[in-house]
């Protein structure tokens, strides 16, 4: 199996290189964000207040992490269902984010964002939070620090496995029985 070495922040010409089922290696900077964190960002939009980061070319990866141990900096950082974040993500998109993380298959008006903002869906290991944690090198709350697990943390991550999902072509392994269905 043959990985593609993804760095962050990912460019426009990078994510149209991608094709759903192309499995990724995925190195830099990563932003969690699960449900109430992205009602805060979108909320942030609205009043035209800052978002927590700078979105232009960044990943935001649906988890909560559990809290660092042994010198780990999280602990468990399996992915949430993404689909939950659907309802916000299409601001996003529009402000630069070029990809997401999560599991599961995304809304029609997110697939189609995605192809007009060019941006990349990624799944990652369902169940496998723990192997994932050791994926991430460095981790800082940088929003929402009330929101417990559910802040926003950047993460640093090194040769963390995704495959694409969703691409800017409209190739989608949820619905592409031909490219091995997930």
């Amino acid at each position: 199996m043959e990985f593609k070495v993804l760095k962050t922040p990912l460019t426009t010409e990078v994510v149209r290189s991608l094709r759903a089922g192309d499995f990724v290696a995925l190195y830099g900077v990563v932003y969690t964000a699960r449900d109430a964190a992205h009602r805060r960002m979108v909320q942030a939009i609205a009043s035209g207040e800052p978002l927590p980061f700078d979105p232009a070319g960044q990943v935001i990866y649906y988890t909560g992490p559990c809290p660092g141990f042994n010198h780990h900096p999280v602990g468990s950082c399996g992915p949430t269902t993404s689909g939950r974040m659907d309802g916000y993500t299409v601001e996003l998109l529009k402000l630069g984010i070029k990809g997401m993380i999560g599991k599961g298959e995304r809304s029609a008006e997110v697939r189609a964002a995605m192809q007009e903002c060019q941006a990349v869906y990624l799944a990652t290991i369902g169940g496998a939070g723990a192997y994932l944690s050791r994926k991430v090198l460095r981790a800082e709350i940088v929003a929402y620090p009330d929101l417990g697990p559910e802040a926003v943390m950047k993460l640093e991550v090194a040769d963390f496995p995704c495959i694409v999902a969703t691409d800017v072509h409209g190739g989608n392994l949820y619905r592409d029985q031909d490219k091995g269905a997930i």
